[in-house]
């Protein structure tokens, strides 16, 4: 999240959620004030517990030591970081990573802020990340691993624009995309959503990020569906070109039309009308497998049926027809053919 909060919902693209709140307007409203909005000190102990710091190349993780040896692979994590897509290599520098370990201390460091279904939060201004290590959540393996690169990237794209403001779809969109984009169930949902008019302009995002759950997720396909149609059309070179022009003329609505070619809004239009003409496709051919099992029992329901027609017909046949073998001619009848009365 942004202050980023990002929960992984239990589908294959197992989401990713999160929700602009409280914090961001906090830290916004001191830097604007000229308040000192570097990173405060992690509290020596949150929810009864004594907090101990690890170092990395990149980061200093704060942690309980219960949880020294995953602060130790969470370091080792991201000092191997891929760099993230248009940014240079050595951004995010100098991150803070606190590991939370229970629900109390994640909310004591986050301010109590964010979404309880929260898997992650990022606080730019900071150059912090938290993460909850006592709530379920592996933090570095499967899905606690792309929030935690989730995250990261939110740091490092704001680290490189410095306080220029970041349009939250783009935002989020490219958080997502830098640790791993969506899969083909998500883009068929959100071609659903567009096809029924329930999927929120990009502009409401800007103004506004859902709290609601459901919302949420489907706001983080509309942004990292837009933003990977962007890097369709541009690859990543196109990437960095447009944050470069974004830093240099400080205008993300300049940039981008220098950049590809559309405004933001022309480009809203084609990008809705690429989600409804091609993901419907890829998700039937990327799910073979379910397509021919649902053909397969369709036709084991016509074939289960037209056998059981043909059994009826076949009963009302043989009840109508001579009997193979006469009842005369049963040589143990009582009435056989030559007996004498």
């Amino acid at each position: 999240m942004n202050v980023a909060c990002r929960g992984h919902l239990g589908d294959p693209m197992g989401i990713l959620i999160l929700a602009k709140t409280l914090l961001l307007g906090i830290v916004a409203a001191n830097a604007a004030s000229g308040q000192d909005v570097s990173f405060p000190p992690v509290p020596d102990s949150m929810d009864g517990q004594a907090y101990v710091v690890t170092s990395s190349k990149r980061a200093l993780i704060h942690h309980i030591e219960a949880d020294e040896r995953i602060a130790a692979r969470v370091g080792e994590l991201v000092d191997a970081f891929e760099p993230l897509p248009g940014l240079p290599a050595h951004v995010p520098a100098g991150v803070h990573i606190v590991l939370g370990h229970s629900a109390g201390a994640f909310d004591q460091i986050t301010g109590g802020v964010v979404p309880e279904w929260r898997a992650g939060v990022a606080i730019p201004a900071w150059n912090t990340l938290v993460m909850p290590t006592g709530e379920g959540v592996r933090v570095v393996d499967g899905e606690g691993l792309r929030t935690l690169r989730h995250e990261w990237a939110h740091l490092g794209l704001a680290d490189y624009l410095g306080n220029l403001r970041i349009p939250r779809w783009f935002n989020e969109g490219y958080a997502q995309w830098a640790s791993g984009g969506f899969d083909v169930g998500g883009a068929w949902r959100l071609r659903v959503l567009i096809a029924l008019g329930r999927a929120p302009e990009m502009k409401t995002l800007t103004l506004r990020w859902p709290a609601d759950r459901e919302e949420a997720r489907t706001a983080y396909l509309l942004a990292a569906s837009a933003v990977t149609y962007v890097l369709e059309t541009g690859g990543e070179a196109g990437l960095k070109t447009f944050l470069d022009r974004w830093l240099s003329d400080r205008s993300f609505e300049n940039a981008f039309r220098e950049t590809f070619g559309v405004t933001v809004g022309q480009f809203e239009e084609d990008w809705k009308r690429h989600v409804r003409e091609r993901y419907g496709w890829l998700f039937l051919l990327s799910h073979s497998a379910i397509f021919w099992l649902l053909l397969s029992l369709v036709l084991l329901f016509m074939i289960r049926g037209r056998q059981s027609r043909n059994l009826e017909k076949l009963a009302r046949l043989r009840a109508v027809e001579l009997p193979d073998v006469p009842a005369w001619w049963d040589l143990d009848s009582s009435d056989q053919v030559g007996k004498e009365s």
